[in-house]
């Protein structure tokens, strides 16, 4: 359950298997995608869908207060993905939601 004045979404995580454990798996992808979000968009409903197509690249499909926003990559060319790494793609897609409300 949220609470008061937290942001309202649901993240889904397709393919979570392939996530190197560095980036903390399906349930740490979606907590520091939440975490992203209050801090960025508060109050806001969204949905999060993230698709892992190796350990280094995943996309996401966003929408936020009825709109689709657009499809996010992430890819890390030296490494695999991280908390951190995944930590600056959770903060660009909340910043992208917080600009759509904006509109």
């Amino acid at each position: 359950m949220t609470a008061p004045g937290q942001t309202q979404g649901a993240c889904h995580v397709v393919d979570g298997d392939k996530l190197p454990a560095a980036a903390g798996g399906v349930p740490g992808v979606c907590a520091t995608i939440e975490s992203a979000m209050g801090e960025h968009a508060p109050k806001l409903h969204y949905s999060v869908e993230v698709r892992v197509l190796s350990k280094s690249a995943l996309v996401a499909t966003v929408s936020a207060g009825g709109k689709q926003l657009a499809r996010q990559q992430l890819a890390v060319m030296d490494r695999n993905l991280n908390a951190a790494s995944i930590r600056r793609f959770a903060d660009a897609l909340a910043a992208e939601v917080a600009k759509a409300s904006q509109l």
